[in-house]
């Protein structure tokens, strides 16, 4: 190990203590306050070991893991970009792309390439390990939003038919949490939490 190498990686591990300033839309579960990316990153980590069972197909849950604690890092350039929101959903992969380029860059090279490519596996791989994480990043707002009584919904004039259309691809994860979260979305509509 040279001092050198440990140089770039405590640059980078001191560079995404910036990841908890950055707000998301989503409510605790308590509904204290809105959660930052850390903390999602963290809560579906541990979803992806404790669901793991419930994929469509067999997975590592480890990998899984792994993917969901590196997906959001991007966003301590590329800030969080809200799931309903149109125009800034048309540049966020190019934002992303670059802030990817320069955050994991900070560390050695082939580090910095290996944790790139399972965040772009995360982004838009075909595997098993993709698919759950990517359904696990969307289930966990509907849990958010739910135990709140749809108040981040409210908050931005989010319909039933938005919430459906953006999560339905829950179902390329896991064909079970998607009858969860099917069902779930009603309750909320049934419950007023969430507009029909």
């Amino acid at each position: 190990m040279t001092a050198e190498r440990l140089r770039q990686q405590v640059e980078f591990i001191i560079e995404i203590d910036r990841l908890k300033s950055v707000l998301r839309r989503t409510y605790l579960a308590n509904g204290e306050r809105l959660e930052n990316s850390a903390e999602h990153s963290w809560q579906v980590a541990v979803m992806a070991l404790v669901l793991a069972e419930h994929a469509n197909e067999p997975v590592d849950p480890l990998q899984v893991a792994r993917m969901l604690l590196l997906h959001d890092i991007v966003e301590v350039d590329a800030g969080d970009t809200f799931c309903y929101d149109e125009v800034g959903a048309l540049d966020k992969a190019e934002r992303e792309g670059k802030a990817a380029q320069r955050i994991f860059g900070l560390l050695p090279p082939e580090q910095a390439a290996g944790l790139r490519a399972i965040w772009e596996e995360f982004e838009t791989g075909p595997s098993p390990e993709a698919k759950l994480a990517r359904a696990l990043d969307r289930l966990m707002p509907l849990l958010h939003n739910y135990e709140t009584q749809g108040r981040a919904w409210q908050e931005h004039g989010i319909t039933s038919e938005q919430v459906i259309a953006h999560n339905a691809h829950i179902a390329d994860g896991s064909e079970a949490l998607w009858q969860f979260a099917s069902a779930l979305i009603g309750n909320a509509v049934a419950k007023g939490f969430l507009a029909d």
